[in-house]
């Protein structure tokens, strides 16, 4: 027996079906993407936080040293003799001995002067004191006649003083002519003009065929340069520790050419100054230096560096380790751990590439002297092992 479903018009069962087995489909789905969502979620939970990497620096290790404790300055060369030759007579230059720029020695001769005037004033004096010394003879022999006669009746007093006083004339007339002579003889030496000091010849003022007036012109300046003067000042407030060090003992100088990087030329104070300047408030100092090979010149600047004192093991520390804050210089000390400490520190004088650390780091202590700006405090660091206790720089490492 055949049973038929009956059909309702505008009803479809198999439409139903796909209807619920969609509706089925979908909600799986959704089910899967809300696990898959918790899963992700775990993951990101159960992640670690991403770290900074190690900064790549370049570390020192801090060292003690005696050190000296100095003041700087800026000085000036001056030649320790200057002297102007000049002409002790008027006459024409005849003849010039000497180059100009030339060292030339004490008793060197620089100048002639025509000498023939000198030369017949001399003879002139020669002349008149060998009349003088005949008129004194004569003299002489006709107060021995008088003086000789027994019988004072046969001379009167008048004849007698008369002729002891002609003696005493002509014996100051003499002396007067022996004293011409010697003026002549000393004039005509000044015709030659010698080098009173050893030094360097500068350029000559005058030449052949000029006339020239006793004292009266320049005819050449002459300079010692070895050894030579540095002078230099300092202010009122460093002339106490100048002084306090300066009744210990002789204070060292150390003196340089600001364009010469060579080592300084070393030498001692000799001189300071018994006023302090007003205006300035600075008080005059010098240093004798050594100059044989004519590494200074006068008139030129220098760079002084006196040494007051000596402090012995000080920490220093490459110049370029230290940093600036608001709050004062600090440095980066590595730690065993490989962190990096901000350690403030205070400073003193600088020595050269390096820099005394007076307070806040002890010898022995690494700091970072490059790669700083990487650094952060007690944060991880890392040495490249070529830059590993030098100041050179290194190149960081790339992150694999």
């Amino acid at each position: 027996m055949r049973y038929c479903r009956k059909q309702i018009p505008g009803h479809d069962p198999y439409r139903k079906d796909a209807d619920a087995g969609g509706r089925r489909i979908t909600f799986a789905i959704a089910v899967v993407l809300l696990l898959g969502a918790a899963v992700v979620g775990c993951d990101k939970k159960a992640s670690a936080p991403l770290e900074r990497p190690p900064a790549p620096v370049t570390v020192a290790a801090a060292t003690t040293e005696d050190v000296p404790f100095y003041i700087d300055a800026v000085g000036r060369i001056v030649a320790r003799e200057v002297v102007s030759v000049q002409p002790q007579v008027s006459g024409r230059v005849v003849k010039i001995q000497f180059a100009d720029g030339a060292d030339v020695k004490a008793g060197e001769v620089l100048f002639s002067i025509d000498a023939r005037p000198f030369q017949a004033q001399l003879n002139q004096a020669e002349a008149n004191l060998a009349e003088a010394q005949a008129a004194l003879n004569l003299a002489k022999t006709n107060f021995a006649r008088v003086e000789n006669i027994t019988d004072p009746r046969a001379v009167s007093r008048q004849d007698y003083d008369t002729k002891k006083n002609a003696v005493d004339i002509a014996e100051a007339q003499v002396r007067q002519n022996r004293a011409a002579v010697e003026r002549a003889r000393l004039d005509l030496e000044y015709c030659t003009i010698r080098a009173p000091i050893d030094g360097r010849a500068g350029q000559r003022l005058v030449d052949v065929g000029n006339v020239v007036s006793a004292n009266n012109c320049a005819l050449l300046v002459i300079q010692r340069l070895d050894p030579i003067y540095a002078d230099f000042t300092v202010t009122e407030h460093d002339l106490g520790a100048v002084q306090r060090n300066m009744a210990r003992r002789t204070l060292r100088v150390e003196v340089s050419l600001p364009d010469d990087t060579g080592e300084p030329r070393r030498g001692n104070l000799t001189f300071l100054d018994s006023a302090v300047q007003e205006g300035s408030g600075t008080v005059k100092l010098r240093a004798t230096i050594p100059n044989a090979d004519r590494r200074f010149w006068p008139g030129r600047f220098v760079k002084v560096r006196l040494v007051l004192d000596s402090r012995p093991q000080a920490v220093l520390v490459p110049a370029s380790a230290p940093q600036m804050s608001a709050t004062g210089s600090f440095v980066y000390v590595v730690k065993q751990d490989s962190t990096a400490e901000l350690r403030p520190v205070k400073l003193g004088q600088r020595q050269g590439d390096f820099v005394v650390v007076d307070e806040g780091l002890k010898s022995g202590e690494r700091v970072v002297v490059r790669g700083q700006l990487g650094v952060t405090p007690g944060g991880k660091v890392r040495i490249p092992s070529s830059g590993a206790g030098s100041s050179g720089p290194t190149e960081p490492e790339g992150r694999s």
